[in-house]
């Protein structure tokens, strides 16, 4: 018998079986064309960014997950636990479609420092979901000021780092600013 838990737990794993398989139509690659999978790959400006298990843009997804819950967390009264991890999932799994449509793997290429950038693989997808899913059970957990202090130091960290992250990554998708462009390709 499938319990309103239980439902929750199959929502969540068929929308990441739904996003992987609509990547592979799409026409993604499984694994990294270098024939490898890393379980970290800590070279923002190379070809094979996206392609492996983790990355730098990883902590963005955790991010992400922290977000949903917060979202969830506010209309609790109304969602219930399970069915917020469900849509938070969902919304991931959304962005990574999109993010792999021609127009916007273009427009990354266009406006932001990723100019070798071709699209996520589909483990790597895969595991940004995973990455969310992860946030939102953490956030979920934390007390909100430890949830907070993390999201800022994992955007400090990766700005230290490969000078990107989720907030100026979606800075420059969204309205690109060419001071923070030249900043952004003076540390690759």
């Amino acid at each position: 018998m499938i319990t309103p838990r239980s439902a929750t737990h199959i929502a969540t794993a068929a929308i990441l079986i739904l996003c992987a398989l609509t990547l592979l139509a799409m026409g993604r690659v499984p694994i990294c064309e270098c024939g490898t999978v890393k379980l970290w790959h800590g070279e923002p400006w190379s070809s094979e960014n996206s392609q492996h298990l983790t990355d730098w843009y990883s902590f963005g997804h955790v991010i992400h997950g922290f977000i949903a819950f917060g979202a969830t967390w506010l209309l609790r009264r109304r969602v219930p636990f399970g069915w917020g991890l469900a849509a938070g999932t969902f919304t991931s799994a959304l962005w990574e479609v999109i993010e792999n449509t021609e127009l916007v793997i273009e427009r990354f290429r266009a406006v932001t420092i990723s100019l070798d950038y071709y699209g996520d693989s589909v483990i790597n997808s895969t595991a940004d979901n995973l990455a969310m899913i992860l946030g939102f059970l953490l956030a979920a957990r934390l007390p909100w000021w430890a949830t907070v202090a993390l999201a800022l130091g994992f955007e400090v960290l990766t700005t230290l780092v490969m000078r990107d992250g989720l907030a100026l990554g979606t800075l420059m998708l969204l309205w690109p600013v060419e001071a923070v462009r030249v900043w952004q390709q003076q540390g690759g």
